[in-house]
C-alpha cells in the first residue's frame, strides 16, 4: 500500500470512529487484515467480485483463526482492550467500515450474520488448550 493509500485509509477510519466510539483504531485494521487472511485461506485471492466474497459466518471463521494466529491465548483480552466484546461487534465494525466505503456488501449480507457467530472467549481458551496438551504429550 503506498502512503497516499495508507493516509486515506487512516483518514476513512478516523471518520468512522468519529461517529461511532466504541471500538479502537486497531479494530478496524485488524478486521481488514482478517479479511485478506481469510480471502487467502479460502483460496479465493484470485476470484473477483462475487465469487470471491466473503460471508458474515466465514469471516468470523477467519477473525477466529487470525487472531490466534496473531495474539495466542491473548486474543480475547486484545478484542476487549479494542471494545470488541463478542461476534455482534466484528459486525458492527464490518458494516461501519462498508458506509465508509472501504468494504462491499451483497444484499443478503446483514448484521444478524455475525450475532451468535463464535464465542471467542471459548474458542480461545479451546485452541490454547489444545496448544498445552500437544506441548505435553511431546
Amino acid at each position: 500500500m503506498t502512503a497516499p493509500e495508507q493516509d486515506l485509509l487512516e483518514e476513512k477510519i478516523q471518520t468512522v470512529r468519529r461517529r461511532d466510539r466504541r471500538f479502537s483504531r486497531h479494530a478496524y485494521y485488524f478486521v481488514l487484515d482478517a479479511l485478506d487472511y481469510t480471502i487467502q485461506h479460502l483460496g479465493r485471492e484470485q476470484m473477483c467480485g462475487e465469487e470471491r466474497h466473503v460471508g458474515g459466518r466465514e469471516l468470523l471463521a477467519g477473525i477466529k483463526e487470525y487472531a490466534a494466529d496473531q495474539f495466542g491465548p491473548m486474543a480475547a483480552l486484545v478484542f476487549e482492550r479494542w471494545g470488541v466484546r463478542n461476534a455482534g461487534d466484528f459486525g458492527e465494525i464490518v458494516f461501519n467500515l462498508i458506509d465508509a466505503e472501504l468494504l462491499s456488501r451483497r444484499a443478503s449480507d446483514s448484521r444478524l450474520d455475525f450475532v451468535d457467530g463464535i464465542d471467542f472467549r471459548e474458542a480461545f481458551a479451546a485452541k490454547h488448550r489444545e496448544s498445552l496438551e500437544r506441548i505435553a504429550t511431546r
